[in-house]
């Protein structure tokens, strides 16, 4: 009873302070290591304690939970930001992978698809994670690849399985018999009435097991050569993306209907980046490129720069409201405008994140009523040029009046992890991995789950010009790390799984630490507001925005619910509205590092 009365103060505009949370901070001053299973931040904390910096201790959580499998694999991609103490600068790392030669607009159009396909070998994209970790380690870390490896390679030699990998396997066991690599994997008592493992049976993964062997391997052969410790790392990813591993991962995936060529994994590489960023009430907010949906967060925050969010209270009905509106205009924005930049057309991102771009947004804004038309803007003359796409506009967007399904939710939740690191030389590392989670197609004897991340891409140019599948290009992702720096310093590192929710989640949370003064622990717990308002990243073949569609806790007051409907709002409640948040505030005051998990997955921390 008391649990809920707290909630229901909260709900109605009450000091954050009296909120109870569900879970401790994590409190630390050498370092912090939090990811999405606890075996991973072990594994994080197990390299920290063996003197590995934040970028080793981040590369073995992910090398960790891409083995375990429930939300990512070892196909998928990988996006961070990194601090870098030494250059005092921020570094985004893109680790996604491509459409493969093949994989256009008229080919998945020729088998009957509106959108490429969730599932299956058709909906993969080339792996970037194991890239994308012997990059950071190699750049930034210190330690060897067999190092950082080592945890992993022991969770794929057998680990005890939880219960919620276990039944999603169990779930999805017929499609995960129309791929005869993932069987083999997957359902270790096939024939039997349950054939996905039991939870706490020991998961036995020999094939990963022999591809991480190899590229270890490759690194200990490089060393006894005498090459260095960043060359030798160069050798395990070649052996990947251009050895032995590469032609079998190729062999499997073609084998299975899949289009990636043994060319496509070894033109792919890494990018660095400039990473995009604005202030926020004296806050400087960073977020990855234009491929992701982070720049949403950015353009969200300049238009509630705005408002008196604290004079409205929090989760007030006005409050609700004003976050709603401004995130549906900036999911139209995202939804039309964001796509590879490193494939033309030039997306308007300048445009879109100037603060003058926000005002006139805030300005088309009901003070009253959902605007159930809300669609993409203009940024083109925020940035000196003129709109090409005007006309496009103006025919834009096909909303559904369709009550929101389980299925739906499903869909906007679907899940990837998170991973924050920090340590008390100044390295943080703020990474949100995902791809080929379950269930997955195995491409071949590597063990390797291959990325669904192909669905993300759009067949048609009037949904979103920027983002039409083509050979070579990165699909616009929601993946989607975050980093706040005040005063030259880093001060919160934060990330959430989630899909469509994820910057929706993100952003209030920021604004519950710095508008409403909640801890970090607080404002990952809290409950938040999602609008359904959006296209769907990810999922069938129906991913139209459900206008006025919002979902709330189930706490929410009655005054509120009844204002809201007022409004022309269409409401659900559940005790859950976000995915896992996981964060690392920075007390410059005391010196030391708080750690937030959220309690709504099997997120899990650890500092010292």
């Amino acid at each position: 009873m008391r649990r809920n009365l707290i909630v229901c103060l909260l709900l109605a505009g009450a000091p954050a302070t009296a909120q109870k949370t569900q879970k401790p901070v994590i409190h630390g001053r050498n370092w912090m290591a939090i990811t999405g299973k606890p075996l991973a931040a072990t594994a994080g904390a197990a390299v920290f304690q063996q003197g590995g910096n934040a970028v080793d201790a981040a590369c073995a959580m992910m090398a960790a939970t891409c083995t375990m499998w429930d939300v990512l694999s070892w196909g998928g991609e990988a996006q961070a930001l990194i601090w870098n103490p030494k250059t005092k600068k921020v570094i985004a790392i893109n680790a996604l992978g491509v459409a493969p030669t093949g994989a256009t607009a008229d080919f998945f159009k020729s088998k009957g698809y509106s959108f490429p396909p969730e599932y299956g070998p058709l909906a993969a994209v080339t792996p970037g994670t194991p890239g994308g970790l012997c990059h950071m380690l190699a750049e930034y870390g210190t330690m060897s690849l067999r190092q950082v490896l080592k945890p992993a390679m022991e969770l794929a030699a057998g680990y005890p399985i939880d219960a919620e990998t276990a039944n999603n396997i169990e779930r999805n066991k017929a499609r995960i018999k129309e791929w005869p690599y993932s069987k083999k994997v997957m359902l270790p008592h096939a024939g039997e009435k349950r054939e996905a493992p039991e939870a706490g049976e020991v998961f036995v993964q020999q094939d990963l097991f022999n591809t991480l062997q190899k590229m270890v391997e490759a690194e200990d052969a490089a060393l006894k050569k005498g090459r260095s410790r960043k060359e030798a790392i160069q050798a395990a990813y070649d052996r990947f993306y251009r050895g032995d591993i590469a032609k079998e991962f190729v062999r499997g995936c073609r084998e299975q209907g899949g289009l990636i060529t043994e060319e496509d994994l070894a033109r792919w590489k890494v990018l660095e980046e400039e990473p995009l960023h604005t202030s926020y009430r004296g806050v400087e907010v960073y977020k990855l490129q234009q491929w992701t949906q982070g720049p949403m967060m950015l353009q969200a925050l300049n238009m509630l720069e705005n408002f008196d969010l604290k004079a409205m209270g929090y989760n007030s009905a006005d409050y609700i409201h004003t976050m709603c509106q401004v995130l549906n205009l900036c999911f139209a924005d995202r939804d039309f405008y964001y796509g590879d930049p490193y494939f033309p057309p030039a997306e308007p991102i300048k445009g879109l994140l100037s603060k003058e771009y926000a005002r006139e947004r805030v300005r088309l804004m009901s003070k009253d009523m959902n605007d159930p038309k809300a669609g993409p803007g203009d940024p083109y003359p925020f940035q000196g040029g003129t709109n090409p796409y005007a006309q496009m506009l103006k025919d834009w967007g096909t909303a559904s009046a369709e009550p929101v399904t389980p299925e739906y939710r499903e869909k906007l939740f679907l899940g990837t992890t998170s991973v924050e690191a920090a340590d008390k030389e100044g390295w943080v590392v703020s990474i949100v991995p995902s791809g080929g989670w379950i269930p997955a197609c195995i491409a071949g004897n590597t063990g390797v789950g291959m990325s669904q991340r192909m669905q993300s891409f759009v067949l048609d140019p009037a949904l979103n010009p920027f983002n039409v599948v083509e050979p070579g290009k990165r699909p616009r992702v929601t993946l989607t790390p975050g980093l706040a720096m005040k005063d030259g310093k880093p001060l919160i590192s934060f990330g959430v799984q989630g899909g469509d929710t994820q910057d929706q989640n993100l952003i209030q949370f920021l604004v519950n630490m710095i508008d409403f003064g909640m801890t970090v622990q607080e404002a990952c717990e809290a409950a938040n507001v999602n609008t359904n308002q959006l296209y769907l990243s990810l999922g069938g073949q129906d991913r139209k925005p459900k206008p006025g569609s919002i979902l709330l806790q189930e706490q929410t007051p009655p005054w509120v619910r009844k204002d809201l409907l007022r409004r022309g709002y269409r409401m659900t409640f559940e005790e859950r509205t976000s995915g896992p948040i996981n964060a690392i505030y920075f007390d410059w005051k005391h010196g030391s590092m708080w750690g937030g998990s959220s309690h709504h997955g099997e997120d899990y921390g650890i500092g010292w």
